[in-house]
């Protein structure tokens, strides 16, 4: 396994490199995931700055996935965003429909490994759809170097049209399980029968199937008969007193007149939302998912 290189990549589904600057291990617990649900705009990169140095330590994550397709004031990302998301401590980005609202995320899908996009984008699309990673904890008891998969994916119904994800993913599986048997899925779609299919689909084949994409966290965390941990939806991080994350007025106004409206991102009642799933790494399989909602208390 190599480690990243400056410059441009090669334009391919996927990628395989290291994390720099930490040493590999061999967990002999289950390795610890956290995946943090759509973040929002600076609230929403403000909670995770202020509350994942703590989640870290309270439930000694070994990885950290965070969807951060909104994170550049609610719409799309740039790399100054994504930055600010690594510095505190998430180990990778996915992203979904609103990929392209910055027309800055060519440097991320270009120079960024840890940087994902929706893996059925068509051949030629810049970026990468999946990567395997050695996970990183000095903390734990540690001989050898633990893998980790991660591939994003979006739906099709009632999103914009791309490559069929069931087709697509369930071939990139078969490829990503030949380097390791931990592999989570961030599903981006807006149907839930979409999100459900598919992870029956792969059930025993992947360690989590994770829904993001409507911002609302679902109640529905199980783990399938094959071991595949799953939740509909991980829910969004940043303001709640809002519309998923939007001024309330403006979404209102909209509905009323019909007519074009800013939505600006919301303020208040901000939290960081995302699940918790712990992964036999002997055989990647699930053995605990739970749910995560915590307040990040913002002070003016």
């Amino acid at each position: 396994m190599q480690r990243a290189q400056k410059g441009k990549p090669k334009m391919n589904h996927s990628t395989d490199f290291e994390i720099p600057n930490v040493r590999p291990f061999i967990t002999v617990a289950p390795v610890k995931v956290l995946f943090i649900g759509d973040i929002v705009g600076q609230p929403g990169r403000n909670a995770v700055g202020k509350l994942l140095p703590g989640l870290r330590e309270r439930h000694a994550l070994d990885f950290v996935i965070a969807n951060g397709e909104n994170s550049a004031g609610g719409n799309g990302i740039t790399p100054k965003t994504a930055d600010e998301i690594f510095s505190a401590g998430v180990d990778v980005i996915t992203s979904g429909d609103h990929l392209w609202d910055q027309k800055e995320v060519t440097t991320l899908l270009e120079g960024e490994k840890r940087f994902l996009r929706p893996l059925n984008y068509p051949p030629g699309t810049p970026g990468q759809g999946s990567a395997v990673f050695e996970i990183q904890n000095p903390e734990s008891k540690t001989q050898n170097a633990v893998r980790i998969a991660v591939l994003n994916l979006q739906g099709r119904t009632f999103m914009p049209a791309l490559e069929n994800p069931f087709l697509s993913g369930r071939e990139e599986v078969e490829r990503l399980r030949r380097r390791t048997n931990i592999i989570f899925v961030d599903f981006h779609a807006e149907a839930t029968s979409e999100k459900i299919a598919f992870a029956r689909m792969l059930d025993g084949q992947v360690s989590a199937v994770v829904g993001t994409h409507t911002h609302v966290q679902t109640a529905d965390e199980q783990i399938f008969p094959g071991g595949t941990a799953y939740l509909t939806d991980a829910g969004f991080t940043g303001p709640h007193e809002s519309v998923l994350g939007r001024e309330i007025e403006p979404v209102i106004k909209r509905f009323l007149t019909s007519q074009p409206q800013r939505f600006e991102v919301a303020k208040e009642r901000v939290l960081l939302q995302g699940v918790l799933i712990e992964i036999d790494n002997a055989n990647g399989k699930a053995v605990k998912i739970q749910r995560v909602s915590e307040i990040h208390i913002q002070k003016y």
